[in-house]
């Protein structure tokens, strides 16, 4: 029988209306019930695309033994965080005081009754493994925590609400205008964290970080660094490159699990692709290189392709999983690649080869036996080891994207969020205005 969050307009929150756990949605009578019962909030903050957020949904909030000990001991709230970005936010401020600046989803906190948050962390397996405690140990040191020393609790969370608050206290500043010395020392301090030999910044994972670049873009226009461009320019043809990107279909991945973008966590969110495609419209504008020109290009044919409501607007986000398999639709077996060529080999007799050379596939694969497709080399290499030239291998490329799209197409496809957020479609908007300018295209507006 389906639970509370059946009437939820939600897709994330109708992925758990036959879950046993006894849901509310974020509302007044969540917290009503906890006063009333005098019991503490379990509060489960995620996504429809979120990978991990399934991953929990399977191993805990389906086991009906833990979905007991949930309605026993606790009032469970599931949130969307792309529909309540206020409560995500309040909450991950929490999560990050309690674990050194970490956090991610699905998001997991525990609240006094009247929304005070006393605990928190991201996922938790259902058997304790690489050091983490299972589901289950957290929820019975909550329930013994709360039955046996209140006090505690009830400092933890007085404590962390202060914090919080601290946190939040605006700084006064003068008004003698902005300071560039401040902006130069924003710029320096980004571009300690670059990593020179594959691009983006910091180590594993590895998530865009599209503002920070913008930032840098916009500081050389300024100083005219050769270096700061560098920065941009490398780390977005590492990007478009990589795993990441979707080389078929076009448009990126949320972020890569390696420090190379290889291997993606493969949901695409608007809100990423968004900012991404402006980015790489601006660097075309600033370098002319038809590179960038071409993947701005193709993320904006994929969002008007796949991520479009035929009422107006953009969806917000497809799923990592398909047929509960994390990459499946977007993974391919040589073989798989073989037998898809097939049909165009009259017209490009060397289109496995091309594949295979561009996109370093192998028989081993890199990723679970299968390959995550990527450009292991520039094309002008991958031209001269084919023997051809660069405008034969793109055209050689372009018939050969076409058939693997169509034969993809046939796969069972990840699951689609198909709420129109207005910030992101915002986002979404201002790039394809501005790429309508730039490149005369009136089908962008």
């Amino acid at each position: 029988m389906p639970n509370r969050l059946a009437e939820s307009s939600s897709p994330y929150l109708l992925q758990h209306q036959h879950n046993p756990v006894d849901w509310y949605p974020w509302c007044d009578d969540a917290f009503k019930k906890a006063e009333e019962e005098d019991k503490p909030i379990f509060l489960s903050v995620g996504y429809s695309a979120c990978h991990w957020c399934h991953v929990m949904e399977h191993e805990s909030f389906e086991h009906e033994p833990t979905a007991k000990l949930m309605n026993e001991w606790f009032v469970s709230v599931k949130v969307d965080r792309e529909e309540r970005p206020d409560v995500d936010d309040i909450y991950m401020q929490a999560v990050q005081a309690m674990s050194n600046g970490q956090g991610g989803w699905p998001m997991t906190v525990f609240l006094m009754p009247d929304g005070r948050p006393f605990f928190g962390g991201t996922y938790y397996p259902r058997e304790s493994r690489y050091g983490m405690p299972s589901f289950q140990q957290v929820l019975e040191t909550m329930h013994d925590y709360w039955v046996n020393k209140r006090e505690l609790v009830e400092q933890q969370a007085a404590s962390l609400t202060q914090s919080l608050d601290r946190s939040q206290l605006r700084i006064d500043t003068d008004d003698s205008g902005l300071n560039t010395s401040l902006l130069e020392t924003a710029a320096q301090s980004i571009q300690r964290n670059f990593d020179s030999t594959n691009g983006g910044f910091g180590h594993a994972p590895k998530f865009p970080n599209p503002m920070n670049l913008e930032y840098l873009l916009r500081t050389y226009a300024h100083t005219k660094d050769d270096e700061t461009l560098h920065v941009v320019t490398h780390s977005l043809r590492k990007m478009a490159n990589g795993g990441i990107y979707d080389q078929i279909g076009g448009g990126f991945h949320r972020y890569s699990v390696d420090a190379i973008w290889l291997v993606p966590h493969f949901e695409k969110m608007l809100y990423d692709n968004a900012q991404l495609s402006r980015l790489y419209l601006h660097v075309y504008q600033v370098t002319g290189e038809a590179f960038y020109k071409d993947i701005a290009q193709e993320v904006y044919d994929y969002i008007l392709r796949e991520m479009t409501s035929p009422e107006g607007g953009f969806y917000s986000t497809t799923d990592a999983d398909s047929e509960g398999e994390e990459g499946k639709f977007f993974v391919w077996h040589l073989d798989e690649l073989r037998e898809a060529l097939q049909p165009i080999l009259e017209d490009v007799p060397d289109a496995v080869e091309v594949a295979v050379e561009y996109w370093g596939v192998t028989r081993a694969g890199n990723f679970e036996g299968k390959n995550i497709l990527h450009v292991p080399n520039e094309a002008d290499v991958a031209a001269a080891r084919l023997n051809l030239s660069e405008d034969q291998l793109h055209n050689k490329l372009a018939q050969i994207k076409d058939r693997l799209y169509a034969v993809r197409t046939s796969r069972v496809a990840p699951g689609l969020d198909d709420k129109i957020l207005a910030a992101w479609n915002g986002m979404m908007l201002a790039s394809l205005a501005e790429a309508a300018r730039v490149f005369g295209r009136d089908d962008y507006l």
